[in-house]
């Protein structure tokens, strides 16, 4: 009995001495003249995040803010011997209200806070994405194509292809009806296969069926707010704006066209790109 409060004794002193040691080392590390200065020159880097704009069944996408992790700051900063505001790390501040879990709402823009847009093809059953490809290959630009259900049907190896590439592909259903339940399946698809984490519908109009179907499937619903008709660069000059997104069909016209769209939305200063990266927070 005596030997086990013996052995009782010397593992709350051991305890106890390791609880102190770690205190100290935590007063220290507070006291650190690299700490103090961390912790006085944090405010001055922080962003705060932007939540999403939620009007009715509309949505606009939010931003993520910032803030110093001082810790892994200190970890850094210590082992150089001195501070540099260039070493510091940050640690991302989600937005409160996100497009997370909104999937039944219309998603009518991109953040106006960034000078973003987003380029959107519509593919429909017998269109050829050739040209269009290498007009965007040519300019290092990334796209979304929106697939028709044949389309997609008859074209799963390109799909994947373009995936890896990173391209997004968006679901148009069967002609552009999301009753068929097959649209679960090319979702399916897109993200298992393809490893696409977001999946997406497209409506030119408000359409209760389509968002519900949408939303059940967890997909978001995109409403474009530039649809491009019978003069595509004409369109794009008069419209265009931080958040655009920008939705074609595929013809000859938006084919001979695309370049100079893209010329032009670039000497704007926009920068293009696909949906999932448009659309982060």
């Amino acid at each position: 009995m005596k030997r086990f409060f013996q052995i009782i004794g010397l593992v709350s002193l051991m305890s106890f001495s390791f609880f102190y040691t770690e205190k100290i080392v935590s007063i220290v590390k507070e006291m650190d003249v690299l700490m103090v200065k961390i912790k006085e020159e944090k405010d001055k880097y922080y962003i705060e995040p932007i939540d999403a704009i939620i009007d009715n069944n509309y949505i606009i996408p939010g931003l993520s803010g910032r803030e110093v992790d001082i810790d892994l700051s200190y970890d850094i900063i210590k082992k150089v011997g001195k501070y540099s505001s260039n070493l510091l790390v940050y640690k991302k501040i989600k937005p409160k209200i996100s497009l997370i879990n909104n999937f039944d709402k219309y998603i009518i823009s991109g953040n106006k806070n960034k000078k973003e847009v987003t380029l959107l093809f519509k593919v429909k059953s017998n269109d050829s994405i050739t040209n269009i490809k290498n007009i965007l290959d040519k300019y290092k630009i990334k796209s979304t194509f929106f697939v028709d259900g044949d389309w997609f049907s008859n074209n799963n190896e390109l799909v994947i292809s373009l995936i890896k590439e990173n391209y997004n592909i968006g679901n148009l259903g069967y002609n552009m009806d999301y009753s068929n339940s097959k649209f679960s399946w090319m979702n399916t698809i897109v993200n298992k296969i393809g490893n696409q984490h977001i999946t997406f519908c497209y409506t030119e109009n408000d359409n209760k069926v389509t968002l519900n179907k949408c939303m059940i499937d967890k997909s978001y619903t995109i409403k474009p707010n530039i649809i491009v008709n019978t003069n595509p660069l004409i369109e794009v000059k008069k419209n265009i704006n931080n958040g655009s997104i920008i939705s074609f069909d595929i013809n000859e016209k938006v084919e001979s066209e695309l370049p100079l769209i893209i010329k032009y939305i670039k000497s704007r200063g926009y920068n293009i790109t696909n949906l999932s990266k448009f659309l982060e927070e």
